[in-house]
């Protein structure tokens, strides 16, 4: 990022340079003025999207209440982390280790990551193996664990190896597993349903491992799979859609990974009795921009009505 932070400034004053030159030899032409200007302008949108929002890092904060939530766990502190894409651009050594850090400091019980740990080979971006960033995300410590489930991008890969690659890390998957543990004296459990685009779906099934009026959260990683939700799951978390990666004022989403158009590219959304929330994670897929759409991490909390 320091070569990339370098060269980017670089070419925002060339660009400073060239529109100076243009205004002085314009001789009060207010057409070159304002062509110098929009293309500055333009030059301005790219060294953000492509050089700067995809670097950062932002914190968000959000607080669901859920109807009939247990007493016990309100308050429960969640972070949620997705799309992480680890590379050797923005994602690298470095920025994962941040990620690390700062979730650790937000002092979550705990915490959960919705898949797409992998990137694609790129002309810019190299993809990071799981036995790479794997030890890095070790690191991350919650109470109650740290658990996941994987994305499209992992099964591309090879689902078998991210896994085998987190959980020898302390890091567990679950593929239409549920696993259940002791949260301030009462039961949770938690549902991972396996990705919606490259996995045999058991929603239902692996619904129906968890008792009968028992607390718990679903994790996948495509909202997608929102409206197919039994009554019974009062939330569901997901990632997949970046938020749109790029979004625009009054335009919206400049690419839809999701059949419902924005209806659930991010945030909380309240449908049918049950809750869904949508980060819009961390990393980039296919093009290496986000704008309009930081990178985060989600510190959700969770009240009883």
């Amino acid at each position: 990022m320091t070569v990339a932070f370098v060269m980017s400034i670089g070419i925002l004053l060339g660009l400073l340079f060239v529109l100076y030159n243009t205004i002085r030899r314009s001789s009060g032409s207010r057409l070159r003025i304002l062509f110098a200007v929009i293309v500055l302008f333009l030059a301005g949108l790219v060294f953000w999207g492509f050089l700067i929002e995809p670097g950062r890092l932002v914190v968000r904060e959000q607080t669901i209440q859920i109807d009939n939530w247990p007493q016990q766990l309100d308050g429960l502190r969640i972070a949620v982390l997705s799309d992480i894409h680890a590379d050797d651009w923005f994602v690298d050594d470095k920025k994962l280790r941040t990620i690390v850090e700062r979730t650790n400091q937000l002092q979550p019980e705990l915490i959960v990551i919705l898949g797409d740990y992998m990137s694609s080979n790129g002309h810019v971006t190299r993809r990071v193996e799981p036995e790479h960033f794997g030890p890095i995300l070790k690191g991350l410590h919650a109470p109650l664990g740290v658990y996941s489930v994987l994305g499209n991008h992992d099964w591309w890969y090879s689902g078998t190896q991210v896994r085998r690659g987190l959980e020898k890390n302390g890091i567990q998957v679950l593929d239409n597993e549920v696993i259940h543990f002791d949260a301030r004296g009462t039961q949770l459990w938690l549902v991972g349903l396996a990705d919606l685009w490259t996995r045999r779906q058991a929603v239902a099934d692996t619904i129906a491992m968890v008792p009968e009026g028992a607390p718990m959260i679903a994790l996948t990683h495509n909202p997608d799979l929102f409206p197919d939700l039994p009554q019974r799951v009062p939330l569901l978390l997901a990632g997949h859609t970046h938020g749109g990666q790029v979004r625009f004022p009054l335009i919206g989403s400049v690419v839809q990974s999701s059949n419902f158009g924005d209806r659930y590219v991010k945030g909380h959304i309240f449908e049918n009795n049950h809750h869904l929330f949508v980060t819009t994670g961390i990393g980039t897929s296919i093009v290496p921009v986000r704008f309009g759409v930081p990178p985060e991490i989600v510190l959700l909390t969770l009240r009883s009505r």
